[in-house]
């Protein structure tokens, strides 16, 4: 994948995740907006635009922007990841492959490691996709968001919500 540098198609990327409200009204919602980048040398960044989070419901969208995510001071969220670029250069157009990822997440300020397994696609010689094999945990108290999950309830006069959500991916890059 790293013979040169790829870049994400932010058109046909997507990254999704199910919020759980009052123990059992799954939602899913998504982030409209990202960007990276895979260097040469395996250097992976993933910018994520938190005002383009997108709940399907326009109040709940300002509220994550508002008061979650707080977007005037932080616009946005960052996964950086160090690939293999030996592990990816034999992969031929059709073929698929399994790899182990450690990537580190910040939001707001806050990190978190995470790992995951994922699926690295070459569509074309020139483009590739990559998926998680499961989907990734992601909880407010690994970025320190308790307290805003906390006010984003108590607004939507709800009994609970879900601190930890899973969290899916697909990311297609072209090389540069």
């Amino acid at each position: 994948m790293t013979e040169g540098a790829w870049t994400l198609e932010p058109a046909t990327s997507r990254l999704s995740y199910v919020s759980i409200k009052a123990g059992e009204v799954a939602e899913a919602n998504r982030f409209d907006r990202l960007s990276g980048t895979v260097a040469a040398d395996g250097t992976a960044t993933i910018e994520i635009d938190l005002a383009s989070v997108n709940t399907g419901v326009d109040i709940r969208n300002e509220r994550m922007r508002d008061i979650f995510f707080q977007v005037v001071d932080n616009p946005t969220a960052t996964v950086t990841a160090k690939l293999d670029p030996a592990a990816f250069a034999a992969l031929a157009v059709g073929q698929s492959i399994s790899r182990p990822l450690k990537g580190t997440v910040s939001i707001k300020g806050a990190q978190s490691d995470i790992e995951t397994d994922v699926l690295v696609t070459r569509v074309s010689a020139d483009r590739v996709t990559v998926v998680p094999t499961a989907p990734v945990i992601i909880s407010t108290d690994m970025f320190e968001l308790t307290d805003e999950l906390g006010e984003l309830r108590a607004l939507a006069q709800l009994p609970s919500i879900t601190p930890a959500v899973p969290v899916t991916f697909t990311l297609s890059f072209s090389r540069s």
